[in-house]
């Protein structure tokens, strides 16, 4: 269809339409248009601002009857790796942000607007903790989709397999609620494959029971990267499946936002979290500890405090960078991190962390979906800030620049959620998982509608022959 819309055309989907339907030439087209991520200079030829499902639904059945693709967002944190939005739809659903819990059964049902703040806040008021990411400004919709790695993880696994339903709109306009009793083909493909099947409008988790967790960071001078990455990269083959920790190389801008102790300077730091009382921890961290950190923020803390251990921004930013699933990180991996990122090495990138894996990670999650396993012991993620277009350049050709490094480690495939270039799901999956997911593509978006971070290419019949759901 035409990047201009007919005004009749327009006004039959306001007609149907209780959220905002929104047109470049309309005031607050821009504000609706903008990611997160500030890079991502979002230009579709609509945007629909869905105050409901049904919202959704009537978004997907205009845009079927009109020859449009759809591409839904909640916060936009993962824009960058869209393709460009051209005479399409973006579907936001940032108000829809409803957040039940229930500490009978230890669930929670989360619409598909809410973030994780949303989420961790009332459930830590029971006792309860989700499998919430690094960022409290998240979308739970979307890092779930991607598989969800959280602090929790090497206890619990990825978020993606603690789901127990979702609602559904699929490409042609019909809501579904989906488990693994009803649609179960689809139900897999959403946990760990994106959002490429159908537009996700709520969904049903577990929680549990962590009240609390010793949880901080121990900061070094970066002069000091070499060796507290060789002390940290030793240390992970030691400790339990309830402690999961990150190690980073932190170059911190003259910001404001940043605490005043940390702004304009740089670090080799490890942050972890431990799921256990504080004498157990502290004997855990011992070895990091006896090489002399000049900071130290380890106590006991709220699980729901942990969107607070990472330092993300909490406004959003010009971001860019990438990452990418490591089958291991020997010494030869981590002297290759300090040689690309390290104190003398003259990077633009802001961070670059190396995230241990393992544990419930490297162990099949019963009745999991799609990534019910991620097969890679540790991954790393360059990220930097593109203030302006040669900022931009510079930060992605030095996050190239460390995957360069570390490629006789990296894994066939990348972790879906940091995998945060334009790439095919082939290139972030498994390759059976990849293979049965665009079988399942063929089946339920067979006209290519939806629009996803990391596309599939369906597999099966030509478009437009609807083939028997995957049960």
């Amino acid at each position: 269809m035409n990047t201009t819309i007919a005004q009749h055309t327009l006004e039959s989907l306001r007609s149907v339409v209780t959220g905002n339907v929104l047109v470049p030439d309309n005031n607050g087209y821009d504000a609706a248009r903008r990611a997160w991520n500030l890079v991502a200079d979002q230009r579709p030829a609509i945007v629909v601002v869905a105050d409901s499902a049904a919202d959704v639904a009537e978004t997907m059945r205009f845009a079927r009857a009109n020859g449009m693709r759809v591409a839904p967002q909640s916060t936009g944190h993962a824009a960058m790796a869209l393709e460009p939005l051209d005479g399409a739809i973006l579907l936001k659903t940032s108000r829809m942000q409803r957040v039940d819990i229930d500490p009978t059964t230890r669930g929670a049902r989360a619409a598909a607007g809410a973030q994780w703040q949303h989420v961790t806040a009332p459930a830590s008021a029971h006792g309860l903790a989700a499998l919430a990411g690094s960022s409290p400004n998240v979308g739970v919709t979307g890092y779930t989709l991607g598989g969800g790695l959280g602090w929790l993880a090497r206890r619990y696994g990825l978020a993606a397999n603690s789901l127990t339903a979702a609602e559904i709109v699929t490409a042609d306009g019909q809501l579904a609620r989906v488990d693994a009793d009803h649609e179960p083909g689809l139900f897999w493909a959403i946990r760990g494959g994106g959002g490429s099947v159908g537009v996700v409008t709520a969904l049903e988790m577990m929680l549990y029971p962590v009240r609390e967790v010793y949880a901080g960071a121990v900061f070094f001078p970066i002069t000091r990267t070499a060796e507290l990455l060789h002390a940290w990269r030793e240390w992970t083959d030691t400790v339990p499946d309830e402690l999961t920790s990150i190690a980073r190389i932190l170059r911190l801008p003259p910001l404001p936002d940043i605490p005043e102790q940390l702004r304009g300077q740089n670090f080799a730091l490890v942050e972890a979290c431990y799921l256990g009382d504080a004498r157990s921890g502290a004997d855990l961290l011992r070895p990091l500890r006896e090489l002399g950190p000049i900071m130290d923020s380890f106590a006991m803390i709220p699980a729901s405090a942990l969107g607070q251990l990472h330092m993300d921004p909490q406004q959003s930013v010009p971001a860019e960078g990438d990452g990418a699933l490591l089958r291991d990180a020997p010494a030869a991996a981590i002297d290759a991190i300090v040689a690309v990122a390290g104190p003398d090495a003259d990077t633009s990138l802001v961070s670059v962390e190396i995230r241990q894996l393992g544990g419930a990670l490297a162990r099949k999650a019963p009745g999991g979906g799609l990534q019910a396993t991620l097969d890679g012991k540790y991954l790393v993620l360059g990220v930097g800030f593109g203030r302006t277009a040669q900022l931009g350049a510079a930060v992605r050709a030095d996050a190239r620049a460390t995957l360069t490094a570390l490629s006789s480690w990296r894994a066939d495939y990348d972790y879906y959620n940091f995998r945060e270039t334009p790439a095919p799901a082939k290139a972030a999956l498994p390759v059976d998982s990849a293979q049965r997911l665009r079988r399942i593509a063929a089946t339920y978006d067979p006209d290519h509608t939806i629009i996803s971070a990391h596309p599939v290419d369906p597999a099966g019949p030509s478009p437009h022959v609807i083939m028997p759901r995957d049960r």
